[in-house]
């Protein structure tokens, strides 16, 4: 990762902050538990317990590590200065997909905050690299994974 700064809102933020707290304080000492619990079991070697409790906190450590690099370099959005004529970070789009003709709303948020669950979409996926910059009224062809997706941008909030 390089040491550029990492754009995220005030809720990014909030989010990110709560689930390094939730990872450093609840998982961590959980996970060490579990090994404390796995080596009373007897010869480490043939331990599945014990494995399996090395590499969930060897993941922990690494989500860890990353989240206090993105952490230590976030800078905030201010969403009330987003220009709104088309589409930037920190935008939310409401876009109509005609190949489905179904209609979805996304706000395009810096990878670190993205969640697809919660339609934040990052300007680095295909579909963000596809509409980044695009105006209201634009048809735009994007191309994923899948193929290609054709949407029309129906409006740009902040």
């Amino acid at each position: 990762m390089g040491q550029e700064d990492v754009f995220l809102t005030r809720q990014g933020y909030d989010r990110l902050t709560k689930e390094y707290e939730e990872l450093k304080k609840v998982k961590r000492s959980k996970i060490s538990k579990a090994i404390e619990k796995a080596r009373a079991l007897g010869d480490l070697r043939e331990n599945a317990e014990y494995q399996a409790a090395k590499e969930a906190q060897s993941l922990n450590e690494k989500k860890i590590a990353e989240l206090e690099h993105v952490l230590s370099r976030a800078r905030f959005m201010d969403t009330e200065d987003i220009d709104t004529s088309k589409i930037l970070l920190g935008a939310k789009v409401k876009l109509k997909c005609l190949d489905d003709n179904e209609t979805e709303e996304y706000m395009f948020v810096s990878e670190a905050e993205s969640d697809t669950g919660q339609n934040r979409i990052s300007i680095m996926s295909p579909i963000g690299k596809g509409l980044l910059g695009h105006k209201k009224g634009d048809i735009v062809e994007v191309t994923v994974p899948a193929g290609k997706i054709k949407y029309k941008i129906l409006d740009i909030t902040r």
